[in-house]
């Protein structure tokens, strides 16, 4: 997975032809941990189709701010340069997919 940040936020995420996650994680955070390889193996499967990618708020809090992101873990799905999806918290992998099915080729 990617790392974005303020300054590459806007032509790796907004401008990308694919949709995009974008994990906002911070290194203390134990929840953030925990959901890390539920991105890694749903990045993995979704190569091509969707596109993962991690943004640490503590060195990028502009673009934290920006989306009001104020608890974490909180996954946004962007499509079309727009916040389409958000998940708060340490979810299994099945939330997920349920969120974000439309996106990933999954049926609801």
């Amino acid at each position: 997975m990617d790392e974005v940040t303020d300054a590459s936020f806007e032509q790796e995420v907004l401008s990308s032809e694919v949709p995009v996650v974008v994990d906002f994680w911070a290194p203390w955070c134990g929840p953030c941990r925990a959901v890390a390889p539920i991105f890694e193996e749903l990045s993995r499967e979704q190569a091509g189709r969707v596109r993962f990618t991690k943004l640490n708020i503590d060195e990028n809090f502009v673009t934290a701010a920006r989306y009001g992101v104020l608890s974490i873990p909180t996954a946004i799905l962007f499509e079309g340069g727009e916040a389409q999806e958000t998940v708060i918290g340490a979810r299994p992998r099945s939330h997920f997919e349920r969120a974000w099915g439309r996106w990933l080729g999954q049926t609801p």
